[in-house]
């Protein structure tokens, strides 16, 4: 009897196997397209407001927009489509914190975007003019950076106000 019972078991683990079945692609979706719309179009209308110098009405578009940019970038392979509107976002955000001195944090937006298209496959011309793009604004900040560094605190040590 228990030779039947083993044998049943081991056999049972020989049956065919039933690989589980590929997630569905949730940028065929509905709600993942119109959220890929809604970061274009607020990313735009970002764009024109810091254009035309009104530069708190682009920062609440950002605001707003960032939310659909987690959202279309948190699914396992993002369209071109939503890369590109987040790209256009962080680019404008970068440019908007370079206007305003803060090299740093635009110089961290900006290598997001160089980043999304180091890597992104298929490369097509448009991808590489917009690393090419991001490389240029990186190497920009890093300018602004090191001149606007007073000389002698290069290396980052506070010196001592002691007598």
């Amino acid at each position: 009897m228990r030779f039947v019972v083993i044998a049943a078991i081991l056999l049972t683990g020989c049956g065919p196997s039933t690989a589980p079945a590929p997630p569905p692609d949730v940028t065929t979706e509905a709600w993942y397209k119109q959220a890929v719309r809604q970061l274009a179009e607020d990313t735009r209308a970002a764009e024109v407001s810091f254009a035309n110098g009104k530069a708190d009405d682009a920062s609440v578009l950002i605001e707003k927009a960032e939310p659909l940019e987690s959202q279309v970038l948190a699914v396992p392979r993002p369209t071109l489509a939503a890369m590109e509107s987040a790209s256009d976002l962080d680019d404008l955000y970068g440019r908007m914190l370079l206007s305003n001195q803060h090299y740093e944090w635009a110089l961290f937006m900006f290598q997001k975007c160089s980043a999304r298209w180091k890597y992104w496959q298929p490369q097509t011309e448009e991808t590489a003019r917009r690393l090419k793009l991001a490389e240029s604004e990186i190497a920009d900040c890093n300018r602004r950076i090191e001149h606007g560094r007073p000389s002698g605190k290069q290396t980052g040590k506070r010196r001592s106000t002691a007598p």
